[in-house]
């Protein structure tokens, strides 16, 4: 089934930064967010995803400063970052720069004492006894929203259109929008549409969802395996079988988020380095070259080891670091090379065999004239091999090394733990 809203043409050659602005700077302020906008250009960053800017709760929250997904007024900005015109002028700034801005967008529950509260109580979800309560035990500083209140629905779409005609960001990232109901989304997508061309991504895998409201859908089964593979508890062969299943069956017109971390995989699961390990650079290379939208969070690109607290200040540390110069290079060959992009046809993406498959993922990518090639060695032990299928044949340019190769029918290969290639056709 085609989506009824295309997918933004802008949009296809994007990487997704994550944007934590509590964490981001001493202060955590629009004013000194935007001192980091000319390095966040040069690294590659196309879509710039703001975590929730509102208020957040006061009432039961979690640590000091509270969850940022406990939101206390939907049309309000946090003073703790700055002014509601601050924010309109950081907006504009990042267009002016050629990049864009969602917005994080909470709609399944709201803090205790959110203005709804008080003024539309029967906007709330009720328990037999009559009472709000949180939509799970442990989130128990929010309370839900009834979507079967009409009422509901039209000031939940109105306060998305209030950031669309304020600030002129140019989408959302709905936060866990399979708990909402789809035909909300499908009708929060036409309403919004109305005010401009939008960009959607749903942390969510349920495909219908692309039908007619999400443009990008979470990919957490993949971002698993390669905690799985680098842990030694699958190998290679594991992202070989679930191609089909993720990747070429995905729907047509719509794109997968490709990820190793984000702010809840690395507050509460560990740091990409954490996780990863020395197989941290490979899967680095693999979320930019599989066919999908690439993610960067905040700090991965100063290789942040640690677990940043998620209800207090903790300050990213901002030092050089080589991930930096990794993912420039990865963004930008991915801006660059059409072969690359979002929503090529699925026949594009070629698996290449190899005589070690168990160890070995290669595939091709290629477009209109475009062709990238990836070799990956996913394992922690030198593997010597050769390619045995067809697809590969061809001149390439080594991406980071600059040296030049002409590959012909049986190349032979050796790659040293968690090793690759990213070779680009010439």
């Amino acid at each position: 089934m085609s989506q009824k809203y295309k997918f933004p043409e802008w949009a296809r050659n994007q990487v997704v930064y994550e944007v934590n602005l509590r964490q981001y700077t001493p202060g955590g302020t629009i004013k000194e967010f935007r001192e980091h906008l000319p390095r966040l250009k040069e690294l590659g960053a196309g879509i710039l995803w703001f975590m929730p800017v509102q208020p957040v709760g006061i009432e039961n929250r979690k640590g000091t400063l509270g969850s940022y997904y406990s939101i206390r007024n939907y049309c309000e900005l946090d003073s703790d970052y700055g002014t509601m015109q601050e924010f309109v002028d950081l907006v504009q700034e990042i267009h002016s720069m050629g990049m864009y801005v969602i917005l994080d967008w909470v709609a399944n529950h709201t803090a205790w004492d959110h203005n709804w509260v008080n003024e539309f109580p029967q906007f709330y979800r009720r328990n037999e006894a009559g009472k709000v309560h949180p939509p799970f035990p442990e989130w128990e500083d929010v309370i839900g929203l009834d979507y079967s209140n009409p009422g509901l629905r039209e000031a939940m779409i109105s306060s998305m259109k209030f950031w669309l005609e304020t600030a002129d960001i140019d989408g959302f990232r709905c936060d866990m929008a399979m708990l909402v109901p789809t035909d909300f989304w499908n009708r929060a997508r036409t309403e919004l549409e109305k005010v401009k061309h939008v960009f959607m991504l749903a942390e969510a895998e349920q495909r219908d969802l692309t039908e007619e409201a999400f443009d990008v859908l979470y990919n957490w089964n993949l971002m698993h395996v390669w905690n799985d593979i680098a842990k030694g508890k699958y190998t290679a062969d594991e992202i070989r079988w679930r191609i089909p299943s993720e990747i070429t069956d995905f729907p047509e017109g719509s794109d997968n988020m490709m990820f190793i971390s984000n702010h809840d995989e690395n507050s509460w699961n560990g740091s990409e380095i954490e996780r990863l390990n020395f197989a941290l650079e490979a899967f680095a290379i693999l979320i930019f070259t599989l066919p999908g939208m690439p993610l960067i969070y905040s700090g991965m690109e100063a290789g942040n080891h640690r677990r940043l607290e998620f209800f207090d200040k903790d300050c990213i540390d901002w030092k050089q670091d080589k991930m930096a110069v990794l993912y420039s290079k990865l963004a930008h060959l991915r801006i660059s090379n059409p072969a690359l992009w979002s929503l090529q046809p699925k026949s594009d993406f070629q698996l290449i065999a190899s005589d070690r498959d168990d160890k070995i993922l290669s595939f091709t990518r290629q477009s209109s004239g475009s062709k990238v090639l990836v070799v990956l060695n996913l394992s922690a032990e030198q593997i010597d091999f050769r390619f045995t299928g067809i697809g590969f044949q061809g001149k390439y340019w080594d991406i980071f090394s600059g040296m030049h190769i002409t590959m012909g029918d049986t190349p032979c290969f050796s790659l040293g733990a968690w090793g690759y290639r990213v070779w680009e056709g010439i």
